[in-house]
């Protein structure tokens, strides 16, 4: 699975070339905690950059400084610091404060807010959102390597883009999915005697845990917290989180089944 390095964030990947970035470049490989920058000035007055173009510097310790293009697709009402971004030529989508954390260098709005692109297909838009799907992927000498997920939702501001997640790395990525359906490069799995339609009338259930605290322990032992910072729509089970020490977003069913 190939993923860009951060040099080339810049330049628009093709997904042949990018594969998914799941962590390998400059600016996912350290997973250090975020510092909280002290002495800066009251937000209060900041405007607001969802919807915006913006670029930035990325400083992770020793290394060189990174520049990065992208586009600001949500700022997280129960943490407003912290903003949803996809970068050019990345997959995944990234939760950054990018008004605190001293990594960010030079924040800049390139443009105001963008205008929403449209779905091309409303009705297969809502076919798949939600569904477990398996998504085709170009391989390092042309083979098909298989992604089994799940569609999301439309990714907001860039409503031609999808919100998805795999099993075999649970993290947010996004992706123009039509195409790939249309291109037979995305295919929607039997529906599951797992994940019944009343699945959907369960969401006030759990709404509760929407800002909660979560502790998680890896595989050696060490453990990581986080914060329960989305609901998914779709299936109400399924939450967004961010870790304290990453800035990836994961996605997990917070409410498995016995």
């Amino acid at each position: 699975m190939k993923t860009p390095n951060a040099q080339e964030a810049e330049g628009q990947q093709t997904r042949a070339a990018s594969g998914r970035a799941t962590g390998s470049t400059n600016m996912t490989k350290k997973k250090t905690s975020q510092k909280k920058q002290r002495g800066r000035p009251s937000s209060q007055s900041r405007r607001n950059i969802v919807g915006c173009r913006i670029s930035h510097g990325w400083k992770e310790g020793d290394e060189p400084i990174t520049q990065w293009k992208g586009t600001v697709l949500d700022q997280v009402p129960i943490n407003p610091s912290l903003y949803l971004v996809k970068y050019d030529g990345i997959d995944c989508v990234y939760g950054l404060e990018l008004h605190r954390d001293e990594r960010v260098l030079s924040l800049k709005i390139l443009s105001d807010r963008v205008a929403s692109s449209q779905v091309g297909d409303a009705n297969l838009a809502n076919t798949i959102i939600g569904k477990a799907v398996e998504h085709m992927f170009e391989g390092e000498h042309g083979s098909k390597d298989e992604w089994r997920g799940m569609v999301l939702a439309q990714a907001p501001i860039m409503k031609a883009w999808f919100y998805i997640t795999y099993e075999k790395d649970p993290v947010l990525y996004m992706y123009q999915l039509l195409d790939d359906y249309k291109e037979g490069d995305l295919r929607i799995m039997p529906e599951s005697s797992e994940s019944p339609p009343a699945e959907r009338e369960t969401g006030g259930v759990v709404d509760g845990l929407i800002g909660k605290h979560v502790e998680y322990t890896k595989e050696d032992g060490s453990k990581r917290i986080g914060m329960v910072i989305h609901q998914v729509e779709a299936k109400p089970s399924v939450y967004f989180i961010k870790f304290d020490d990453d800035f990836h977003i994961y996605v997990y069913d917070l409410v498995k089944k016995s």
